[in-house]
């Protein structure tokens, strides 16, 4: 395994919009953060003046019902943290700290796009430390009604081989199989929108959903097809978008995977329990010290990837 060295932002960035299904404004600054902080989100604007710290996590995760939350109502939380996540994991960016005055992080266009775009208008820089990625060690499966999902031992990256199949002829069956490099997630995913179809949108309201929902931030479905003039940026949109969420949902293991994933019919629910699954049996994975064998002694090493072990379980 090549050397690898951790990453965080050049500088802070600002952004601002309003959430797909709050609808309310939000302010979201994403900073620069040190070697072993992950992503981070500041929680501010809370009741009483309080303010709230959340790791990125998956034991951090509290809804999966159309978008994944972290935290809780009561002490503070923030929902849609997908999108600005897969952006971060798709360009290789270890370190932020966001700070967000509401519960939720801004739609923009409904993909990744924009996120990329400030990202990579500050610049990334390299840090001192190396990075310790999650190797998949056995196959393991989770399932749901008829959708599942696998993630598999493959040592040359991060692998996704996604698949979904709705009863609409606009989407149909797609597949794609995406090795996640920063250069290929910029090209290939992070334009990829959210999707809707219009005969949920009242039952989403009534959910508290989709409220902040228009053509301007999702691929809008009807019975007749694609709702938005300019119409889809790829005819499998679709597809990429719900690897564009698995980039970011599977990054809440709180490294970089080194492994094969594959869903068929999957969404944030099943992102969230195929993390789950893997880090109930420490026999799935292994924590892997990506430093030169000169830098890092075994010793040094091994108490290093216990201690990482040890804020997964």
């Amino acid at each position: 395994m090549k050397a690898s060295r951790q990453t965080t932002l050049r500088s802070p960035i600002v952004i601002t919009g309003n959430g797909v299904h709050g609808g309310q404004p939000v302010r979201m600054t994403l900073h620069p953060a040190p070697a072993f902080n992950g992503v981070t989100f500041l929680r501010t604007n809370l009741a009483n003046g309080h303010e709230r710290l959340l790791e990125a996590r998956h034991l951090a995760v509290s809804a999966t019902a159309l978008c994944t939350v972290i935290g809780d109502e009561e002490t503070g939380s923030v929902a849609t943290i997908e999108h600005v996540m897969s952006a971060l994991a798709g360009l290789g960016v270890d370190n932020v700290c966001i700070e967000i005055d509401g519960p939720e992080v801004p739609i923009l266009d409904g993909s990744a796009a924009e996120y990329v775009d400030a990202i990579e208008q500050v610049g990334v820089v390299e840090q001192a430390a190396f990075r310790r990625v999650i190797r998949v060690l056995r196959p393991v499966r989770v399932e749901m009604g008829r959708a599942f999902a696998e993630m598999r031992p493959y040592e040359r990256g991060f692998r996704l081989d996604v698949e979904i199949d709705f009863d609409t002829a606009v989407i149909g069956r797609q597949r794609m199989v995406f090795d996640l490099s920063p250069a290929a997630y910029r090209r290939e995913i992070s334009r990829a929108r959210t999707f809707g179809f219009m005969r949920d949108v009242e039952a989403l309201w009534k959910a508290g959903f989709a409220r902040g929902a228009s053509l301007e931030n999702t691929v809008a479905l009807g019975d007749d097809g694609v709702l938005n003039p300019e119409g889809t940026r790829w005819p499998d949109e679709f597809v990429r978008h719900k690897i564009l969420d698995a980039v970011g949902d599977l990054s809440l293991a709180g490294g970089q995977i080194l492994g094969a994933y594959h869903s068929f019919c999957g969404g944030h629910r099943l992102n969230f329990m195929m993390l789950e699954a893997l880090f109930a049996d420490r026999a799935n994975y292994a924590i892997v010290d990506t430093a030169p064998r000169r830098e890092v002694g075994h010793a040094e090493a091994a108490v290093a990837a216990a201690a990482f072990a040890s804020t997964i379980n």
